[in-house]
């Protein structure tokens, strides 16, 4: 369904034959797939009054597979002024996605735009 969504076919998310060849010998998950299921395994832990600013230094650290189980490890980095924003401030997350290995493979800083407090 991502391949049609996105409209990324490439050989290497598509075909078991081919990838038989490659280097990890089978097919990988699309990595803007996995950064998706990454961001809404979070959804449930954000204020309900933040809503996403953006999204910096995403890499895809390893494969993901079909079959594999990701978590996701948030870790509060920064918080900062809103630019444009007096009454909203930024928030900085560290997002990992996680194998059931223990990998991380998939890695970005969250931006979160947030009300902020009164007083």
């Amino acid at each position: 369904m991502h391949a049609g969504q996105s409209g990324d076919f490439y050989p290497h998310h598509m075909n078991a034959e081919c990838c038989q060849g490659q280097e990890f010998a089978r097919r990988i998950a699309h990595g803007t797939l996995v950064f998706a299921v990454a961001v809404g395994l979070t959804a449930s832990d954000v204020n309900p009054e933040a809503f996403a600013y953006g999204y910096d230094r995403l890499r895809f650290v390893k494969p993901v597979f079909i079959g594999d189980t990701l978590h996701v490890r948030v870790t509060l980095k920064e918080k900062r002024e809103s630019p444009k924003r007096p009454d909203c401030g930024i928030v900085i997350e560290l997002l990992e996605a996680i194998n059931q290995r223990s990998e991380v493979v998939v890695v970005c800083k969250h931006l979160l735009m947030v009300k902020r407090r009164k007083g």
